[in-house]
């Protein structure tokens, strides 16, 4: 989400002190009424690379989401596809309640359940995604990884995972909410929402939709921030069944 013009507190972009001289990419360059996907981070990730090694350094890619980083370092392509948006509207709504979401998750395991294996029951995005391929392919999204990376790796790489102790993690997670709302997140998102008409990845992001729930008064106060720190919490928890399932990564414990 960093990728996004005018969406600062929000996603902790990184501050020109915090970068300290060093050239970072694919920070603060697509206007948030565009939609970017993984296919289109993937071609720029790559022309970056080119760019760093030419200059005879070494790339370091951060982020935290794994199918974007699979992406990029296994070569695999996500072709670029027109989902039926009516389709997603109809999974969107059934995965907002407990008994939809897991007759979704169900449905998923029956057509994909190798893809599945590193799925939480609770990821809605990626369940959704699953079953949007399918439809929109006929073929899964396994099958669709194995095609696509008989181009073989590019890169001579070594993946990393900073972990803390969950308690602590989560403590830091719930300090980082409350420091970015008194850091102005949602005098952030009025300026960005009556800047832009429409905002289609950009609307996934945490944080910013339940400050736009709150603001169209469907959710207190109190309630948006509870809903803050909790789904950044599950996607914290997301993120580590995600690299714990996929065993070449080397753990660094703080």
């Amino acid at each position: 989400m960093q990728i996004y013009k005018d969406m600062e507190i929000g996603t902790a972009k990184v501050t020109k002190e915090e970068m300290d001289g060093i050239k970072h990419y694919l920070v603060d360059f697509v206007s948030p009424d565009k939609r970017y996907s993984v296919s289109n981070f993937k071609k720029d990730a790559e022309n970056a690379i080119r760019e760093i090694l030419a200059k005879g350094k070494t790339p370091i890619v951060v982020g935290g989401t794994g199918l974007y980083i699979n992406s990029l370092i296994y070569g695999i392509d996500y072709p670029e596809m027109n989902f039926d948006l009516d389709y997603r509207k109809t999974l969107m709504e059934k995965a907002e309640t407990e008994d939809g979401l897991k007759s979704l998750y169900e449905e998923a395991m029956a057509i994909d359940p190798e893809a599945m294996k590193i799925v939480s029951p609770n990821d809605k995005k990626r369940i959704t995604r699953i079953l949007e391929i399918y439809k929109e392919t006929g073929i899964t999204k396994t099958e669709q990884d194995i095609n696509s990376r008989k181009q073989g790796v590019k890169y001579d790489f070594r993946k990393f995972v900073i972990t803390w102790d969950r308690e602590k993690l989560y403590e830091r997670i719930n300090l980082r909410v409350d420091i970015m709302l008194k850091q102005g997140l949602i005098d952030e998102v009025k300026a960005w929402r009556s800047k832009y008409e429409k905002f289609p990845t950009a609307m996934q992001a945490i944080g910013y939709k339940e400050v736009i729930e709150y603001l169209d008064g469907k959710i207190s106060y109190d309630e948006m921030v509870d809903k803050i720190k909790q789904e950044t919490r599950h996607y914290a928890k997301r993120q580590l069944t995600w690299f714990k399932k996929n065993n070449d990564y080397i753990w660094l414990n703080r």
